[in-house]
This record gives C-alpha cells, structure tokens and sequence, in this order.
C-alpha cells in the first residue's frame, strides 16, 4: 500500500540529503517534488497544495540542529503533517447504546457487504460485542445470500426478510429483532448506490430516519483514488455520516483518497480493509499510516496484530515445550497457522521499519508456506510428535506424499532442528548469559 507515493517522497527528500542548512531554495525544490508525488497519487489539488505550503513554512521556522540533518528534520515536519492530514488522532467506534446501530453506506462495488461481514467479526473478537447483521440490499442479486455466508463463516446471526423488498422495514425489524434477543450492536448492510440517483439517496435518507444509527459507516474502495473523495462529500452533504471506511488497501492503490478525504469532508477514518479475509480489517492510525507512508515502518501494528493471534494459554504450554525439547510439527504447523492469519507477508514486512524499501521491487507469494504445510500433512502423527524418528525412508515417503523432492524435506527438517536448538537456549537463562558472555565487545 501507497508503495508508489513513498518511493516518490523517498526521491523528493534526496534533494536535501547531504545539505548542511535548509534554505528557502533547497525547501523549495522539495516540496516541488513533494507536491508532484502527491498530485500522482491522486490527492486533490488544494490539500497538496496547503500541505506543502504548511510543511515549507514550518520548515523554513526551524533551526537544524547539529545531531540531525535537514533531511531528517523535514522528514519529522512531513511525518507531523501528514499524521495531521489524515486526522490526527485514532477515531473510535461509539456505543451509546444496546443496541448500537451502524449504518453502512456507499456506492457500488466498494465492498459494503463484505465490510459489514469483518465489522461483525471484529466487534465479536476484539470488542466482546454481540453484533447482529442485517441483510437490507434487496437489489443486488446474491447480495443477501452473500452476507448469510459471511454471518456463517464468522458465527453471527444475520437477518433477512426475502418476502420483503422494503429496505426500510427491514432495517426496522432487525433492529427490534436484536432488542429482542439482546444483541447489543446492530449492522445494517444497504444497497450500492450512485450520489446522481435521487431515488436511491432519498431511500438511504428514509433508512437513516427509521433507524436513528448511532454510527453511519460511509466505504470507498481506495483504488478510485480522488473520485471516491468527491462521491464521499456528495453523500456526506445527505446523510452527514460519522466515519469513512476505505477498502482495498491491499490492491494497487496510489493513496489519494486516504490522504485527501478528511480534509474535503471533515469526516475521520475509522477502518480500512486490507485483504479478502474476515481478519483483514484495521483500525485506522494516522501516526501509524504517516510512519509506513514514509517508510519508517509500523511496529506497533505488527505487534498488535501478532497479540490478536497468539492466544496467552497456548503460548504458556508452547513454552513449557520448548524447554522440555518437546517443540513438535504439530506446535510448528500451528504457528504458521497463525502468522498466515496476521496478513498478506509483504504487507506485514512492510511494518518492519526499512524492510518496506529494500521490498518494494519483490513480489512475496502468499503461498510461501504452502510446500512445508504439505510436508508436515504428509507426515503420520507419530512422526509430526517425534521428529528425531524421520529417518531416510520415512524422509523419501514424505516426499512423494507432499509432491516435493527429498532435497526440499531435508531443508525442511534441517531448519526445524536448527530453530528448536536456538529456542532451547533462549528459553534457558543460564544458556543465554554464557552466549551473552562469548560475544565480542
């Protein structure tokens, strides 16, 4: 994500490495540069402009000082404007009430429905909320049956009236349906719709009287770049939403809405979607976002994501194992289980600060994992409990079984013992001193 607009910042900041003062014309080239690189990722044309005029004016105030250089100053003035330009500070989610309505609005294919599926995962997960979905798109066909796949995947209730094709009741009765059966937040999915069709948005308008939501949720896919920003003030100026969902991060998205919308609409940034999984949804960090924009990295988010995954109990047995020497492929398979649920893998190398650059020309399939989870499940349960009795036969039937070649198992198995050695010592204190000890000083 926004891969383009930060090689093109990197670039702009070029200009004043090595420079030993900031000047008005070495300021002024970069933010030449600067603003160029944002008008290419399809940020409107007056926030490029007021941003650069804020960041040069701050820049031009500032006395550099002798431990860091005006490139790295400017940098710090880029990181501070940027995280202003999007908003500042996290906008959370409100609950004044149970149940909490959620209204979630938008045009077509920008991924309102599979949206309202990760809201309702989310809530459940991370906020302990017992959500319930409302299927009120009667027009797109499968939209309906969508979301009870969706609900099923995750394990929500989702409700749906196929008898009715009043998005307007519908959204009523599943609101009385979840005072009912104590669901304490209601989301209602609404048909795609264009701002220019009067009928439709005169329609959301009726929904939004019925319901009276607490939080209305407006998605733009972030791929149409600027054109979702002026849709998203059309539709603000009708329903005055609280918050902007941007999806499709993920794809080969240049920014424009991300750094653009706020600032148009005044509205704040609550989620973005950041792949096809149910687990692909984020709260939206401006500080965070500012950080990976300009390649600094996003550790915070790494961490939180890798939290979300790493339940406490499993981790305290995994630790007893390792100490004992009875780390398994059962307890490996299982952590890779888990890292694939964090996230696409560039994605999540992009959060590790300066790996982001030095990946941006490769491409890193999603499939990385798929030979070794096949010779792991080629392997019989005696043999995933006891790896030391892989001998060369059982080496060439796994083999053939995982349709890899036997030079792939032994890489494999050689690295599985490599790795339970070096977690063997630093589960032991003792054995960590005396490493700690040989290291040259």
């Amino acid at each position: 994500m926004f891969e383009n607009l930060s090689d093109k910042l990197d670039r702009a900041f070029k200009v004043l490495k090595g420079q030993g003062t900031i000047t008005e014309i070495n300021v002024a080239e970069t933010m030449k540069e600067i603003r160029k690189a944002l008008l290419d990722a399809d940020v409107n044309y007056k926030t490029a402009k007021a941003f650069t005029d804020e960041v040069r004016q701050k820049a031009m105030g500032q006395n550099v000082l002798t431990s860091i250089s005006p490139g790295q100053l400017l940098t710090k003035i880029m990181n501070d404007e940027l995280t202003e330009l999007m908003g500042g500070s996290t906008a959370d989610l409100n609950f004044p009430a149970s149940p909490t309505v959620i209204l979630i609005a938008g045009l077509n294919g920008a991924g309102k429905t599979t949206f309202s599926g990760k809201l309702a995962n989310f809530l459940k997960t991370q906020k302990n909320k017992k959500p319930l979905l409302v299927a009120g798109d009667v027009y797109r066909p499968a939209a309906i049956e969508q979301l009870k796949i969706l609900g099923e995947q995750i394990g929500i209730p989702v409700y749906a009236n196929l008898e009715s094709k009043d998005p307007i009741a519908i959204a009523r009765e599943g609101v009385a349906l979840a005072k009912q059966n104590g669901n304490n937040v209601v989301i209602v999915d609404t048909a795609g719709r264009l701002s220019v069709d009067e009928a439709m948005m005169v329609e959301i308008e009726q929904v939004k009287a019925a319901v009276s939501p607490h939080e209305i949720l407006f998605v733009v896919d972030s791929m149409t770049g600027q054109d979702a920003v002026n849709t998203a003030k059309v539709f603000n100026d009708r329903l005055d939403f609280t918050g902007v969902v941007l999806t499709k991060l993920d794809g080969d998205t240049r920014g424009g809405a991300a750094l653009s919308i706020k600032s148009v609409v005044n509205k704040p940034i609550k989620f973005i979607g950041t792949g096809e999984k149910m687990e692909a949804l984020d709260v939206f960090h401006p500080d965070r976002m500012a950080s990976r924009i300009l390649g600094m990295g996003d550790v915070v988010s790494l961490v939180e994501r890798a939290q979300q995954q790493f339940d406490e109990k499993e981790a305290a047995e995994l630790q007893k194992k390792i100490r004992k020497n009875k780390f398994d492929f059962n307890d490996f398979y299982s952590q890779i289980q888990q890292i694939k649920k964090m996230g696409n893998m560039k994605d999540l190398m992009g959060m590790i600060p300066g790996v982001g650059k030095m990946m941006k020309n490769v491409e890193v399939d999603d499939n990385a994992f798929k030979n070794i989870e096949s010779i792991i499940q080629s392997m019989t349960p005696f043999e995933k409990e006891n790896p030391d009795s892989i001998n060369q036969s059982r080496r060439n039937r796994i083999a053939k079984g995982s349709g890899t070649d036997l030079q792939e198992v032994n890489r494999l198995i050689k690295q599985f013992e490599d790795m339970r050695k070096v977690m063997k010592q630093m589960s032991n204190p003792a054995a960590m001193a005396n490493m700690m000890r040989r290291m040259p000083r």
